[in-house]
């Protein structure tokens, strides 16, 4: 569906990518409607002081305070949130070394810190029952 080269279907030419922009709902009209909560988090499990422990770390966003606050929902609000902490680090000096890196290779405690103050604070959930 994404792609941008022509197709026959009954017999039109149509553009995968065009038709299902045509069918879907323009994103901006979402926010407004959008009523709920987004949950994004992870599992970690791992060894610490030779016992393995796991850990849940995660945030909830409600749309609508999301929408209120930013005219957006929260899927835009938990996207843009945690790209702008990064380009603030990185514009910092926060985050910068000579070479590439990628995120994670950084000290996680100032981002983390830093969702708590800009909006998406995060709860750690010790032992979560685990799912398969």
């Amino acid at each position: 569906m994404l792609s941008t080269i022509p197709i026959e279907y009954e017999g039109q030419k149509i553009v995968p990518i065009q038709f299902l922009k045509a069918l879907l709902p323009d994103p901006a009209s979402l926010g407004p409607r959008t009523v709920g909560k987004t949950n994004i988090g992870c599992i970690f499990t791992g060894i610490k002081d030779g016992k393995e422990k796991s850990i849940y770390i995660y945030n909830v966003c409600d749309h609508q305070e999301s929408y209120r606050e930013v005219g957006s929902q929260a899927i835009s609000y938990t996207t843009g949130v945690p790209a702008m902490i990064g380009a603030m680090m990185i514009a910092d000096g926060d985050w910068g070394k000579s070479g590439v890196f990628n995120a994670e290779e950084f000290d996680p405690d100032p981002f983390m810190e830093a969702l708590n103050i800009w909006g998406l604070p995060w709860v750690v959930e010790e032992n979560p029952v685990m799912v398969d």
